[in-house]
C-alpha cells in the first residue's frame, strides 16, 4: 500500500440519495482544489459551490467542495471533500474524472490508517470509529464515540506511561547504589504495581458491560409446545415474525430479532418447544434451543396458567402466559401476560429492563473493549501480577515482567505495533474510513 497516492471514496452510502460525499486525500491537493472550484485562491476550510466540470469542459454535477489544508485534516494530509448529488450516474462520473488525474480508489480504511500513521489517531481511537460506524443504540454511539475521541487512549497511555516508569526504576535498583536512589523506592514501585493491577482489573471485571454494549444482550423465550412462545416474541418484538399455531412443535428453529431496550442492542431469540420427539427436524431445534439456552444472558421462561409450579433459576424471568383465560391463584414471582392481548406486556418490559441494568451495573464501563484489546489487556494484567510475585527477590525480572505489561499496551494503542494487527483493525472500516 502506497500512502503517498491519492486516493478517493464515496464516504456516505451508496444508492439513490440527495447528497453524496466523496473524499480526496493526497500531497499537495491545493493545485487541483483550485481547478475544480474554479478559483486562483483558495481558502481553506471554506465551502464553495461550483460546477465541476470534466477535462472536455463539460459540467458533471453542481457541487459544494471544501479543501482542508495538511495536517488540519482528519488524515493529516491535504483533503478535497465534494459534496455532489446522490445519484449512482453522478458519482460514477465523478470517480471516472478523478481517476483520469493519476488518483486510485481507496482500500476500506485506508483514511484511517493514514490518520494513524500521521498521528492524527491511535488504534484504540480506530476501535472506537469502527464501533461507532457500527453503533445501533444509543449506548454504543455514546460509548463508541468517548472511545473513538480518545477517552480509553487517555487512560492506556497514562497505564503504560506508569509501566515505563516502573520498570526504569526497578531495573535502576540493581546499577545504583541504593543512596543514589529515592528513599523506600522498593515499597513505592510494589505500590505502584498494586495500583496498576487493581485499575486493570477493574476494568477487565467490566469486560462483560462493554460486551453487553457492543454485541448485545442475548433473551431466549424458552418453555414447553403450545404456552405462546412464538406469539409472546411477535408481541415483544411487535411484528408477525414467528409463526403462529395450535399444532404442537411448529417452532421448529430458532427465531431471532434485534431490538433496542433502554439503550441496549438485544437479541431476542424465540425457540423450539422443549419436549419429548421422535420428529428428527423438530429435535434438531430442540438442541438448538439448548445451544441457545447455554449462550443466553436472560432466560423468559414461558408457561401457562394450568402448569405446575416450578422453580425460577437466576438467569430466569418467569412468565405465566394466556392470563386471560383463567382466574386461578397467582405463582409468587411470576410475570402474568397475555400475549393475545397485550396486558402485562409493560411489566415485562419493565423486568427485563431492570435485569439488563442489573447485569451491566447501569452501563458504566470504563474501557470499551474489543476481543483484540481484551486479550492484551489481560496479558498486562498477568504480567503485573508476576512482578508483584517476586517482588523484593529480583528486581531485574520484575522490571521486564512490567515492561512486558507495557508492550501488551502499546499494542492497544499501537506505539508497538504488527502489520497483522494494523490490518485486522483498519480492514474493519468502510470506504472512505
Amino acid at each position: 500500500m502506497n500512502n503517498h497516492d491519492n486516493i478517493f471514496a464515496l464516504s456516505s452510502g451508496r444508492g439513490k440519495s440527495g447528497v453524496a460525499v466523496i473524499r480526496i486525500s493526497g500531497n499537495n491537493l491545493q493545485e487541483f482544489a483550485k481547478e475544480i472550484i474554479g478559483h486562483n485562491t483558495i481558502t481553506p476550510r471554506k465551502t464553495y459551490f461550483t460546477n465541476l466540470r470534466d477535462d472536455t469542459g463539460e459540467i458533471i454535477d453542481q457541487c459544494i467542495v471544501i479543501f482542508f489544508a495538511a495536517p488540519h485534516s482528519f488524515t493529516g494530509t491535504d483533503i478535497i471533500e465534494i459534496q455532489c448529488h446522490g445519484a449512482p450516474a453522478v458519482i460514477n462520473k465523478i470517480f471516472e474524472f478523478l481517476r483520469g488525474h493519476n488518483m486510485r480508489i481507496a482500500t476500506p480504511g485506508e483514511f484511517s490508517r493514514r490518520a494513524f500513521y500521521n498521528g492524527k489517531m491511535d488504534l484504540s481511537d480506530v476501535d472506537g470509529l469502527v464501533a461507532l460506524l457500527d453503533a445501533k443504540t444509543d449506548r454504543q454511539r455514546a460509548a463508541a464515540l468517548t472511545s473513538m475521541m480518545g477517552g480509553d487512549s487517555e487512560i492506556y497511555t497514562d497505564w503504560r506511561r506508569h509501566m515505563l516508569e516502573i520498570s526504569a526504576y526497578a531495573a535502576a535498583m540493581t546499577d545504583y547504589p541504593a543512596d543514589d536512589l529515592p528513599p523506600d523506592i522498593s515499597n513505592t514501585i510494589i505500590s505502584h504495581i498494586k495500583t496498576l493491577y487493581t485499575a486493570i482489573s477493574a476494568a477487565l471485571n467490566k469486560y462483560s458491560v462493554s460486551h453487553a454494549i457492543q454485541c448485545g444482550i442475548n433473551i431466549v423465550i424458552v418453555g414447553e409446545t403450545n404456552v405462546g412462545k412464538s406469539s409472546l416474541f411477535n408481541r415483544i418484538v411487535g411484528a408477525s415474525r414467528a409463526i403462529v399455531s395450535d399444532i404442537p412443535g411448529t417452532t421448529r428453529d430458532v427465531v431471532s430479532a434485534q431490538m433496542d431496550i433502554d439503550g441496549y442492542m438485544v437479541n431476542l431469540s424465540d425457540t423450539a418447544g422443549l419436549r419429548d420427539t421422535t420428529d428428527k427436524i423438530e429435535r434438531i431445534g430442540i438442541k438448538r434451543t439448548t445451544n441457545e439456552i447455554e449462550n443466553a444472558d436472560i432466560i423468559i421462561h414461558v408457561i401457562t396458567p394450568t402448569d405446575s409450579v416450578m422453580t425460577v433459576k437466576k438467569d430466569e424471568i418467569l412468565v405465566v402466559n394466556k392470563s386471560d383465560t383463567t382466574d386461578s391463584k397467582r405463582i409468587k414471582n411470576a410475570i402474568y401476560v397475555s400475549a393475545k392481548t397485550g396486558a402485562g406486556i409493560p411489566d415485562l418490559m419493565k423486568t427485563i429492563t431492570e435485569r439488563i441494568n442489573e447485569m451491566s451495573g447501569g452501563g458504566e464501563s470504563v474501557l470499551m473493549i474489543n476481543a483484540r484489546t481484551y486479550d492484551l489487556i489481560k496479558t498486562a494484567a498477568d504480567e503485573l501480577k508476576n512482578a508483584m510475585s517476586i517482588a523484593g527477590d529480583d528486581y531485574d525480572i520484575l522490571s521486564e515482567h512490567v515492561r512486558y505489561a507495557a508492550d501488551a499496551i502499546g499494542k492497544i494503542l499501537g506505539v508497538i505495533s504488527t502489520d497483522e494487527v494494523l490490518d485486522m483493525t483498519f480492514s474493519q472500516l468502510c470506504l472512505g474510513k
